[in-house]
């Protein structure tokens, strides 16, 4: 993959209607991961620890920092962590693909200077099987 634009990394939630741009997200990172599942055993070669394929539980977490772009933005996303909503997510990565999936937003933090605007930071976690498309 040749070098992109950060810019172009977007993180969308579905409104129920649509999938809709979070706010305007500055900075933007998506990590997976899996719990590996230790089969190691007495008789494992040279007690080198052996781990079963396929077997551990995946995570995705989204995480992104901006301003609000707009009134609606602002509430589907104050209103989806307040009442603990479920929603599905879509992550686009320029060249890369599009994941998506259901995502539970886990923290929502808002700041502010006097002499600035109102920024937040978002954190989202996989809340079930999330999907891959090539772009």
């Amino acid at each position: 993959m040749a070098a992109q634009k950060g810019k172009d990394l977007l993180l969308k939630i579905h409104d129920g209607t649509a999938y809709a741009s979070v706010a305007g997200l500055r900075s933007r990172q998506i990590a997976f991961n899996t719990e590996p599942v230790d089969v190691t055993h007495a008789e494992s070669a040279g007690r080198w620890r052996e781990l079963l394929a396929g077997a551990g539980v995946k995570r995705a977490a989204v995480a992104g920092s901006g301003v609000f772009k707009d009134a609606a933005s602002d509430a589907l996303i104050r209103q989806s962590f307040f009442d603990g909503t479920i929603r599905q997510a879509q992550i686009v990565v320029p060249d890369f693909g599009a994941i998506e999936g259901p995502f539970q937003i886990t923290a929502l933090e808002i700041a502010a200077e006097h002499d600035r605007e109102v920024t937040f930071d978002i954190a989202l976690e996989s809340a079930g099987e999330i999907t891959f498309a090539a772009l």
